[in-house]
């Protein structure tokens, strides 16, 4: 127990010694007419319904002020959001970043599992019960995960930066995770793990990504989407 609390203890301190605090002012209502570009992936209010596109509503205003910063800077490569970001001026990010702050990020179903196949490339029947009892399995472990993290593999806990109830960390700029698009939180930690997003200070989630098997990226995923 002792060692597991000094595990979570570092790492927050890490994060909190080591990344730039983003505090964005802007005017909402402004915000709200110049997201108009970003509806088509984000949705209106920031609640995005391709389970790709993230979800901003309800996001810290500072943080989404930081990402659209390192976009349009190019020191986070996304060839999708880059345009986009450099269009608009600092004035503009930290508007935006406001109006979706302030919105309510919707609730997400619970997930459905991918079909399986055999190497025949026959898809794997399962019951309903089997299905129910293996999404339960995974979110149980993605929960475990996220408060507890993996001591035999020294993968941190979430909680330690992101709060218990994935609300994150306004003043340190980390992100909120709650409700969000388990798709999206897959290719996340999935990009984190391959070092191809690298933007966080001292490359910590990527150095926690790495130590997690792509069962665990599931599970953790599957968790923080369903977390009110």
């Amino acid at each position: 127990m002792m060692i597991k609390k000094l595990l979570v203890l570092s790492i927050a301190l890490g994060f909190s010694a080591t990344t730039t605090i983003a505090n964005a002012k802007g005017n909402v209502s402004m915000g709200e007419s110049q997201s108009a570009s970003c509806t088509g992936c984000h949705g209106s209010d920031g609640n995005s319904t391709a389970p790709t596109f993230p979800k901003l509503a309800g996001q810290h205003a500072g943080y989404i002020a930081q990402q659209l910063q390192a976009f349009k800077n190019d020191k986070r490569n996304a060839p999708m959001m880059a345009p986009y970001a450099l269009a608009l001026d600092n004035n503009a990010i930290e508007n935006i970043s406001a109006y979706y702050a302030t919105q309510n990020i919707s609730s997400n179903q619970r997930p459905v599992l991918p079909v399986e196949y055999d190497k025949y490339d026959d898809e794997i029947e399962k019951t309903d019960e089997e299905k129910t009892a293996e999404l339960n399995a995974l979110i149980t472990l993605g929960s475990d995960l996220y408060r507890n993290g993996n001591l035999k593999t020294k993968v941190s806990a979430c909680i330690a930066c992101h709060g218990p109830h994935g609300e994150g960390n306004k003043p340190a700029s980390f992100p909120a995770l709650q409700g969000q698009h388990a798709d999206y939180l897959i290719k996340a930690l999935s990009d984190f793990k391959q070092g191809k997003r690298s933007n966080v200070a001292d490359n910590m989630m990527h150095m926690i990504a790495k130590k997690m098997s792509d069962e665990e990226i599931k599970a953790l995923s599957y968790h923080i989407s369903v977390m009110k």
